[in-house]
């Protein structure tokens, strides 16, 4: 069965897709962008203020969903510039303990959303 899974404390979908969705006991949630759910802003500045903050969404929708950031499965993560790899992974471990981070690609783009540097999606499960 599938289940529809959004929440007003991440950004509303940029497009015709929903924050989530639920599969079973799998959540798939959908790319994040570093967007202010507050205001609606990009939150711009540095790669590590972009990171966090598509990291803070997507913590809001697993919250919501009743889920943890040890219970992502996978990741996937994309890059306008793949030199910025070391500076992601710094912010990136503080929301993934290193033995129980889940399975990652990272994979450099040509454009993303909006003209950000980072978008990362996320499967996670009960």
């Amino acid at each position: 069965m599938r289940k529809i899974h959004n929440t007003s404390e991440a950004p509303a979908p940029v497009g015709p897709y929903n924050q989530a969705v639920w599969h079973g006991d799998t959540l798939y949630v959908s790319g994040q962008i570093a967007i202010d759910p507050a205001s609606g802003d990009l939150v711009t500045g540095s790669i590590e203020a972009e990171t966090r903050q598509v990291l803070n969404n997507l913590g809001a929708i697993l919250r919501s969903a009743g889920l943890g950031f040890d219970q992502v499965l996978k990741c996937t993560v994309f890059v306008s510039d793949m030199n910025m790899y070391s500076r992601i992974n710094a912010v990136y471990a503080e929301y993934f303990a290193e033995d129980w981070a889940p399975a990652r690609e990272l994979v450099e783009v040509s454009h993303l959303p909006k003209g950000v540097n980072i978008e990362i999606s996320a499967i996670a499960g009960k």
